[in-house]
């Protein structure tokens, strides 16, 4: 189960990833307008970055990174933001507790007060999206109650079912039992009244387009698989206003 949910040893040159993506990321921060370090909580890591477009936004997205809720912060996917801020919307890149000083639903109530404090910030309807375990966690937010400005969730490459986590190493930091992998997994919760598409590559992990599939089967929703796309490139279109990926989420 190690292996199944082990994406980096799959993915050629994989550790060049992380530092072209804080690269990218410093450069977008110091070109954009934003608003960094705002906090949604009290907690040093429960803060977030909003980047801005040059007119009043459209509306919010929120981007919720992944790391399997293990690793990574908000200053690593700011250059992702681009797409979105150049259709004239606003993105929060929020930050949140890790496991194991955090769990997993400690991190999903986390995200919940990071979206609800940014759409304080932002008028206009709301767009979510995030990438593995930011997929998990947005995908989680489309069950709750949002009146009506939540219009959109785009779980990309996400974790939907967390049972067979237990099954791995990892679970000895995410300290997973059977009850709250359960009450944490997407696909076995009821299925939200807001439009979901799952979105994941074609040159994935099998498991990860299995757990999109399973999704889009629990809850008839979207599901979209990207050919030639892995674990590491699938979220790169983000940056890009005209992709199909950011068309998903705001259209």
């Amino acid at each position: 189960m190690d292996d199944r949910f082990s994406n980096a040893k799959y993915i050629p040159n994989a550790m060049a990833f992380p530092k072209l993506w804080n690269a990218m990321a410093a450069t977008y921060r110091s070109s954009q307008l934003c608003q960094l370090n705002v906090p949604y909580g009290d907690r040093p890591r429960q803060v977030l970055d909003i980047f801005l477009p040059q007119d009043p936004p459209k509306g919010l997205c929120v981007f919720v990174h992944g790391g399997y809720w293990l690793d990574f912060d908000k200053s690593t996917w700011s250059h992702l933001a681009a797409g979105v801020v150049a259709r004239g919307w606003a993105m929060a890149v929020p930050s949140y507790d890790l496991c194991p000083q955090m769990t997993v639903p400690e991190i999903t109530k986390q995200i919940e007060h990071a979206v609800r404090h940014a759409a304080t910030m932002v008028n206009g309807p709301i767009r979510l999206t995030g990438h593995s375990a930011g997929g998990h966690l947005v995908a989680r937010m489309a069950g709750l109650d949002w009146g009506e400005r939540l219009k959109k969730v785009v779980p990309i490459s996400a974790v939907t079912d967390l049972v067979p986590l237990l099954q791995t190493q990892m679970n000895d930091r995410l300290r997973l039992d059977l009850a709250t992998a359960m009450s944490e997994s997407p696909k076995r919760l009821p299925r939200p009244n807001v439009p979901v598409t799952a979105w994941v590559g074609g040159d994935e992990r099998p498991v990860f387009i299995e757990q999109s599939q399973e999704l889009a089967q629990a809850w008839g929703c979207g599901l979209h698989i990207e050919p030639d796309q892995h674990h590491f490139n699938v979220i790169a279109p983000l940056a890009d206003p005209d992709s199909p990926l950011v068309h998903a989420v705001l259209d």
